[in-house]
């Protein structure tokens, strides 16, 4: 079984084109569209690396991520934004809240997957 990654994000189409692309590399893919729904996968399975947007409702990515540390399973798993956020106060938001990487959309297909294998290494 491949690595497994949570995909949060609330636009359907980034949803659909994450999980085809790293499907195809052999990870496992799981993809909800809010910070909630997260929360709940994160307590029923375990996850090698977590891939959060910053633009949602409800829940911004940043509260998701300060949350994401708080349970004792994922307070080293990686976490990687990927969101169109792209100044350096949004970066270094990301990184404060406990991101490992912030990258910003659009980015190409080889370097999204070059990132994931590098960071699962």
């Amino acid at each position: 079984m491949g690595k497994r990654i949570l995909v949060v994000d609330d636009d359907e189409m980034v949803l659909m084109a994450i999980d085809e692309l790293l499907k195809w590399e052999g990870y496992e893919i799981e993809a909800v569209s809010s910070g909630e729904e997260a929360l709940r996968k994160l307590d029923e399975g375990d996850y090698d690396l977590l891939m959060l947007d910053v633009i949602m409702p409800e829940m911004d990515g940043f509260t998701l991520c300060k949350r994401i540390r708080e349970k004792e399973p994922y307070k080293e798993t990686p976490i990687v934004f990927l969101t169109a956020k792209s100044r350096d106060e949004d970066r270094s938001r990301g990184l404060e809240a406990g991101a490992n990487l912030f990258l910003s959309k659009p980015i190409s297909p080889d370097k999204l997957i070059g990132i994931v294998a590098d960071v699962l290494r």
